[in-house]
């Protein structure tokens, strides 16, 4: 998998993914000098001109590191000492998981699971979207689907399914009573959403209240108002 730019290159160096060489420019190694300490990784200088003939776009980022795919984790790894999970399904858009990946590390969201038709969160836009903390934010693929919502409830997890129902609760009401609990937010596919046997097999159907005449919101957006609200009674 491949990092772009010195932020997402730094996330790497402090993830799981150790990097096996790196591609920049010399502004952009000094930039990376005091993260390289000690760090056995080659670095390949190239002017920007050259880089973008290689790669084959210009990249104003300056610096590519790539790094091999280490073991994925399992569900019971990432769970282990999780409070709040965000749970995908379909999300297929990979600057939409990115931008899911960047909200749940910064509003407290521990780790994320995977069901089934979504993206590779290392592809390489998703990664950058997520401005590399699709690198640090534990995820898991679910083995079972809609099965492994089961797993999650073994685990202590009240599971919340995300809809745009006018009949569903609203976040807040759903969450203030949830503040000692531990909580799977579950977030579906842009355009369709969960899968009503998704949504059947959750614990709570919720809402986020909606003024205009508008139905829902960009599944990412919608996930950070979740996870803001999960983090607000928590």
């Amino acid at each position: 998998m491949i990092a772009e730019g010195v932020l997402v290159v730094q996330r790497m160096l402090a993830s799981r993914f150790t990097p096996r060489a790196m591609l920049g420019t010399d502004r952009r190694l000094s930039e990376l000098a005091a993260d390289l300490a000690g760090v056995d990784v080659p670095y390949y200088r190239a002017s920007a001109e050259v880089m973008a003939e290689a790669i084959g776009f210009h990249l104003n980022r300056g610096v590519l590191a790539a790094a091999p795919r280490p073991a994925e984790l399992t569900v019971a790894e990432v769970l282990a000492g999780a409070r709040t999970v965000a749970v995908l399904e379909g999300v297929n858009d990979h600057e939409n998981l990115g931008s899911i990946f960047r909200n749940a590390a910064g509003l407290d969201v521990d780790a994320v699971l995977f069901g089934t038709g979504c993206a590779d969160p290392l592809y390489r836009r998703a990664v950058r979207v997520s401005m590399g903390h699709a690198l640090l934010v534990p995820y898991a693929w679910a083995p079972s689907w809609p099965g492994e919502l089961n797993t999650l409830r073994d685990n202590g997890f009240r599971v919340l399914a995300m809809t745009p129902n006018p009949a569903a609760a609203t976040l807040a009401e759903a969450m203030s009573g949830l503040a000692d609990d531990k909580v799977a937010i579950l977030v579906g596919a842009e355009g369709p959403g969960l899968t009503e046997h998704t949504m059947r097999a959750a614990d709570v159907r919720v809402r986020i209240p909606m003024t205009r005449g508008t139905d829902s919101l960009n599944v990412a957006t919608a996930a950070a108002l979740a996870f803001y609200e999960r983090a607000r009674v928590s």
